[in-house]
């Protein structure tokens, strides 16, 4: 197979990840998602798919989802979830910071654990704005800062050696919120808490869900 130009190979995480997903799934992970994705109507952007864990979520108002990813091993599992998905599903090969999408195309954009891995977060949040209609929602579910600066220092030390390598590039100490705000979006109903709810405290336990709202 000819690799796509936006092609991002993780071959480690990718096949960790798939393998990890349904033990994170069971223990909460599938309630988030259909939590994160209930509000969304219309045609929307999912950006970093992964392994299409979130097509079975979208709700009856969803017509269509675009979903984008760059990682060829998890955007062919996620091309197969999207033949299951009872939401028409078009999966592209793509990367957040150069959407295949054209302007004010979408009612709705979805960032799910995505964020953290993205190197150009700023100019990835400026091409969501670009492809949302005015007054479409970015729902969001992600990694953020631990709440005590002896939790962040340690973020801060796990993106500093091994982390990003292990998890595809994930990068613990973000503030995926105040990113969204400079990003020019009007950020609400945003609400955090640990996951898993139990068992030790890891730099990705933090995490918070919400909605953003374009101008």
């Amino acid at each position: 197979m000819t690799p796509a130009r936006d092609d991002l190979p993780r071959p480690f995480f990718a096949r960790q990840y798939a393998r990890l997903s349904p033990g994170l799934e069971a223990a909460g992970m599938a309630g988030l998602r259909t939590e994160l994705l209930a509000p969304l109507t219309g045609e929307v952007v999912e950006v970093g798919a992964g392994n299409g864990l979130n097509f079975a979520h979208y709700p009856p108002a969803v017509r269509r989802v675009v979903a984008v990813e760059p990682e060829p091993r998890l955007r062919a599992l996620a091309t197969t979830a999207a033949a299951r998905a009872g939401t028409p599903v078009t999966v592209l090969a793509g990367r957040a910071e150069l959407l295949p999408l054209p302007d004010d195309s979408v009612d709705g954009a979805v960032l799910c654990l995505t964020l953290c891995s993205v190197a150009g977060r700023r100019r990835a949040l400026a091409e969501l704005v670009r492809v949302l209609r005015p007054g479409g929602t970015l729902r969001f579910l992600e990694h953020t800062l631990a709440s005590t600066p002896g939790r962040r220092h340690l973020q801060r030390l796990a993106d500093a050696t091994l982390w990003p390598l292990l998890a595809g590039g994930c990068r613990t100490a973000t503030d995926p919120v105040a990113d969204l705000e400079a990003a020019g979006l009007a950020v609400q109903q945003v609400r955090s808490f640990p996951f898993p709810a139990t068992g030790p405290w890891l730099p990705a336990t933090p995490h918070v869900l919400g909605s953003a709202v374009a101008s």
